[in-house]
């Protein structure tokens, strides 16, 4: 008989139009894969009553509050601001926020006073930050230092860089959480720093839309396929499904406060 399992997507955009028309069946496949619940997590405050609205609905989701480093925005966010929006009683971090330098739509000096607004907020509200970092592992390690970071802890989301830089996190009492790219043929480094983060500060996610895992590499992403990403680092770490999922949602329980 094969153990249950109860895994957690701890980072998605199903609020996004990709799901527009299959919804509902989307969170049906979510919950026959065993995903018991997810954060769907906020780009900009255009989508916050969106947010607000799936989790009130549903009692398996939960949402964040923030703008991404590379959201052209007419008005900076304010402490205040993020504060106030992330008081609902179903929001459970600030972010996505952090530094991208793959991609310049937004000036890295704003991306940086961003970031330091969305951790100086999460500090107040006493919730983890879910740090978004594409191409500036230097810059966002120094700025999660000079924050303080660990008052309040957080995430590193869709971790894609090396073991230093995971290491720099994990000594902040940061999570790292993995995405579909940790599959992919071509990311054995990846994989390898997978296996070694401390159990405690281990988490999965989908990102979905993006970065679907394979086998299904290219088209859009869902909650359900989390168990594909967790079934990867069971096998690189030489445990089960079942024992990656309970620790990986536990931990996610734990850093979330559900």
């Amino acid at each position: 008989m094969t153990d249950p399992i109860a895994l957690f997507d701890t980072h998605c955009h199903v609020d996004f139009s990709h799901y527009a028309d299959d919804r509902d069946a989307m969170f049906e496949r979510m919950a026959a894969a065993g995903v018991e619940g997810c954060v769907v997590v906020g780009v900009d405050f255009s989508h916050i009553n969106d947010l607000r609205a799936l989790s009130e609905m549903r009692s398996n989701v939960w949402f964040s509050v923030g703008v991404h480093p590379n959201h052209e925005v007419e008005v900076e966010p304010s402490i205040k601001q993020l504060c106030e929006l992330a008081a609902h009683s179903r929001c459970v971090a600030i972010g996505e926020t952090g530094m991208d330098f793959f991609r310049h739509h937004v000036a890295p000096e704003v991306q940086e006073q961003r970031f330091r607004t969305h951790i100086r907020a999460a500090k107040a509200m006493r919730k983890p930050v879910i740090v978004h970092n594409r191409d500036a592992d230097s810059e966002s390690i120094r700025i999660l230092q000079e924050e303080n970071v660990s008052e309040c802890g957080g995430i590193m989301h869709c971790f894609s860089a090396d073991m230093e830089t995971a290491n720099a996190a994990i000594d902040m009492g940061m999570s790292i959480s993995f995405s579909g790219n940790v599959t992919f043929k071509r990311n054995e480094e990846l994989r390898e720093v997978a296996a070694m983060v401390p159990d405690d500060l281990l988490l999965v996610e989908t990102d979905a839309p993006y970065l679907a895992p394979v086998p299904f590499r290219g088209k859009r992403n869902e909650p359900a396929y989390v168990k594909y990403i967790a079934e990867c680092i069971a096998g690189v770490r030489g445990v089960t499904l079942a024992e990656l999922a309970a620790r990986t949602t536990r931990n996610a329980r734990a850093r979330f406060g559900i």
